[in-house]
């Protein structure tokens, strides 16, 4: 299946063990069709924000074990039974797909965070839960993981994002190294931006690494999942550094040989 929709959710790929796929892929059209209704089209603002709700509806119905009306939720309920999946995640998604219809700049790093927190964290969660391998300390190295990716989403888009009326640079972090919406409109990457950018690549690398031992707890195929996401993540980070943070002229995409360095790089850590 194609991520263009939402790149942070690991989809029912080769490596994903078959009897996985189905959930997978039931969770990641609940993503993607939520992640549209936010995203595409010319809709109202109010008119999303309604859809939104009429997801949740549908998950109070999956709740209350009633049956959905939507064929969508009749799917994703078969897999949340079937694999005893927590629903929170789900109005999780849900609340930080209607934020992005009505906000959209972030004052701070915290605020940022807090939307990571709800639009990336809930799909390690599910993960977790699909693997049997929710444990507390697995959900604190997701939680690093997919907050990760979802910055590295974040500095890989920030043109895509501007012509959507989006920035997810923290307003203080443009303040205090000198850079401005102006800046941003015009693909300017000069020394300020370049500075402001190292900053934030750092940050999410750092984050990438502290959640990176769960690649290697995570035993066959399901872990080296894992570690080809974190070493594609990693990877587009170097690819930022190496465009010396001009995403608005040379965005970095991964090719071939760049799998070939992931895997290169996805061996189990030993402890």
């Amino acid at each position: 299946m194609a991520v263009n929709h939402y790149e942070n959710f690991p989809v029912a790929s080769i490596l994903m063990p078959r009897r996985l796929r189905k959930p997978v892929a039931a969770i990641y059209h609940f993503a993607r069709a939520a992640d549209d209704i936010a995203d595409e089209g010319s809709l109202p603002d109010t008119e999303r924000l309604q859809q939104l709700d009429d997801f949740r509806d549908e998950l109070t119905h999956i709740a209350a074990d009633e049956t959905p009306l939507l064929p969508l939720f009749k799917h994703l309920a078969i897999e949340i039974k079937g694999y005893d999946l927590p629903l929170q995640p789900f109005h999780d998604l849900l609340d930080a797909f209607s934020q992005d219809v009505v906000k959209k700049r972030y004052a701070n790093y915290d605020e940022l965070l807090d939307y990571c927190r709800r639009s990336a964290n809930p799909v390690g969660n599910l993960l977790l839960h699909l693997y049997g391998e929710s444990t507390p300390v697995n959900l604190a190295y997701s939680d690093a993981i997919c907050t990760a990716l979802q910055l590295i989403n974040f500095w890989q888009d920030v043109v895509k994002d501007f012509a959507i009326g989006r920035i997810y640079l923290p307003l203080d972090d443009l303040s205090r190294f000198g850079v401005n919406e102006t800046q941003i409109a015009e693909g300017r990457p000069d020394a300020a931006w370049r500075a402001l950018m190292k900053f934030q690549v750092d940050r999410a690398r750092s984050l990438m690494l502290q959640g990176a031992p769960l690649g290697s707890i995570l035993g066959g195929r399901i872990g080296l999942e894992m570690r080809m996401i974190i070493a594609g993540g990693l990877r587009i980070l170097d690819k930022l550094e190496t465009a010396d943070y001009d995403m608005f002229h040379r965005r970095p995409v991964l090719k071939p040989f760049d799998w070939v360095i992931m895997l290169a790089k996805s061996a189990p850590l030993r402890f």
